[in-house]
């Protein structure tokens, strides 16, 4: 079973973008990507729209894997 933060991790690492460079992308801290990748919080519907801009993508490619708790 996958996680968001670990499939946020894999897109941001397949496209050779840290994680203070993708923060400035869509406007948010490094510090709350991390959070993200460890699966402290969860981004708001308008990061995963960026998100989702950024690395091209679609909901469905990143939610790839995800199953509910």
């Amino acid at each position: 079973m996958k996680t968001f933060g670990e499939n946020l991790k894999y897109y941001r690492k397949i496209n050779n973008i840290n994680q203070k460079d993708f923060a400035k992308q869509i406007n948010t801290t490094q510090q709350r990507v991390s959070e993200w990748e460890c699966n402290k919080v969860e981004p708001s519907l308008y990061n995963i729209v960026r998100i989702l801009k950024v690395f091209q993508i679609s909901f469905e490619e990143l939610i790839d894997g995800i199953e509910e708790k």
